[in-house]
């Protein structure tokens, strides 16, 4: 019997009451399944209920088969190496006291003389090189995603359920994962907004406020399927208005005939010559005509207003998020930034940037690419003055604007209104919330704690700050921009790039994201002497 994992009837909702599963049915088989959504909707709940460590208010999960979780972060023990993320310290120890000839004949006997070639060959499956005895604590975050895969792979279980795991990687790592997934035979459950990655699903699960729905086939089929369905719920939002007006039209027309047929019969009651029973039996059927004439306008009328409802409901799920952008304004010729054979680090002594010159003019959109470790940060921080280089000049002749990964340049106790009027202290309040409204933080949206934002929202906020104002800044830097956003994100934010004319440095290795915003040049740094 093929494996399976089957969540039915689920009901689950946070501590704060708020409820992100609903009457959740889902099935997934032995095929690679990419579960996307926006932000918040539950998709790393999800995972947990599969693996136990939450439980549903109602509703079952049953799981038929081994699974290997992978977390967006992996933790560090201390004192931990390799070897313990794999579970197979004790066998090295036991092969290495063997090889010696101090071992006992009875431990022999539960000796596996195949882990060492395991071991490397699951290594070997993420691009990674490291010895059994490497600690944790001397990897970098990606090498430490990476090798927690491995041991996943190692174990060879049937399901794989992996939450972002190519976030924090370099370019190398990225395509280490996408390979690995590419040939992986067995089931799979990946949570991602890495384009990349999920073009080489079988299915794509949506979950959103409505449900889950299941897509088979990779991301750009899905992506069709959606665009199908984005233009049906246009075509069902305007059949549902429509309707609606219909149906006040006949009810404005009931209610004149009704009108007509009293003002008569007012006219005939005046005149008399009419019996006073007659005249009763008159006015009791007028009433209640004109009562249950009115109790089926009333009906009709909540009807249509329900189906207006649910097909806006829908429109709202479907709709792509969108960004508008004041111009800069930035003429082709100008020279924005000059940078003249700079050397810099945080330790003099091994600095990471060496002898680098880059010249960006006009509203050019540069990347800078290459592995973990190769000093892109500590590029992005000599352009933001927070590091000085220690031999060569860098010169800024615009305003810059950065958005590091944090978005630090907003004040999480304050909210996306105050920290805009803040940053922008010129605009009023109209003009803020103009702005604001842009960038999709419309009303009570607008009054939110930034600390208390997605990820998602939080970048989108940093760029309503940045760039909603009349005069946005003509350098724009921004460092792996993509991370912990989902897809819906991630497509309004290179909307909103793709709107700004002036000049833009992006860290980032999402190729997707890179080629969607149209950058025109790429340097790539290798950190090597």
């Amino acid at each position: 019997m093929p494996h399976s994992i089957t969540l039915s009837k689920i009901l689950w909702s946070a501590p704060d009451g708020n409820t992100l599963l609903t009457n959740l049915d889902l099935t997934f088989g032995a095929e690679r399944t990419g579960l996307v959504g926006r932000n918040g909707v539950g998709k790393t709940t999800l995972l947990r209920l599969v693996t136990g460590e939450l439980a549903p208010q109602s509703g079952t999960v049953t799981v038929d088969g081994a699974i290997g979780l992978l977390r967006q972060t992996v933790q560090v023990a201390a004192g931990e190496a390799v070897a313990d993320l794999f579970g197979i310290a004790d066998m090295l120890d036991l092969l290495a006291r063997a090889e010696r000839g101090v071992a006992e004949a009875d431990e022999l006997a539960d000796a596996d003389w195949t882990v060492e070639a395991r071991f490397s060959a699951a290594l070997a499956r993420v691009g990674l090189q490291v010895e059994p005895k490497t600690p944790l604590s001397a990897l970098s975050g990606g090498q430490r995603t990476r090798a927690a895969l491995a041991a996943l792979v190692f174990r060879e279980p049937d399901f794989l359920l992996l939450d972002e795991p190519t976030n924090n990687l370099d370019r190398e790592g990225r395509q280490a994962v996408i390979d690995l997934l590419a040939g992986w035979r067995a089931g799979a459950v990946i949570v991602s907004h890495d384009r990349e990655l999920l073009e080489t699903m079988d299915v794509i699960v949506e979950l959103t406020s409505l449900g889950a729905n299941s897509y088979g086939g990779n991301w750009s089929a899905y992506r069709r399927r959606k665009a199908l369905e984005l233009a049906a719920a246009h075509r069902d939002l305007a059949d549902a208005e429509k309707h609606a007006d219909e149906v006040a039209r006949t009810m404005q027309a009931t209610a004149e005939r009704q009108a007509r047929r009293d003002s008569a019969g007012r006219r005939k009651r005046a005149r008399g010559g009419t019996p006073r029973i007659v005249l009763g039996a008159m006015k009791e059927r007028s009433e209640l005509t004109g009562g249950a004439n009115a109790r089926l306008a009333e009906g009709r009328q909540a009807e249509a207003a329900e189906a207006i409802a649910k097909a806006r409901e829908r429109m709202e799920v479907l709709q792509p998020l969108t960004m508008t952008v004041p111009p800069t304004h930035l003429p082709t010729s100008r020279v924005v930034l000059r940078m003249e054979d700079v050397t810099a680090g945080y330790n003099p002594e091994q600095p990471v940037v060496r002898d680098f010159s880059l010249v960006v003019t006009g509203p050019e959109r540069i990347a800078i690419t290459g592995p973990n470790g190769s000093g892109k940060t500590t590029l992005l921080s000599l352009l933001t003055k927070d590091l000085q280089p220690a031999k060569g000049s860098v010169r800024l002749f615009t305003d810059l604007a950065m958005l590091d990964q944090r978005v630090s340049l907003l004040d999480p106790a304050l909210s996306i209104r105050d920290n805009f009027r803040r940053i922008n202290t010129v605009a009023d309040e109209n003009a803020c919330r103009a702005a604001l409204a842009r960038f999709m933080f419309r009303a009570d949206a607008a009054l939110q704690m930034a600390g208390n934002l997605s990820g998602g929202q939080l970048l989108r906020a940093g760029l309503a700050c940045v760039l909603g104002a009349g005069q946005p800044p003509a350098l724009l830097v921004l460092d792996e921009p993509t991370n912990h956003l989902d897809v819906d994100s991630i497509e309004a934010v290179e909307a909103g790039l793709r709107a700004y004319d002036g000049a833009l440095v992006v860290v980032s290795h999402d190729e997707a994201f890179l080629e969607a915003i149209g950058i025109t040049r790429r340097i790539t740094l290798s950190g090597q002497p």
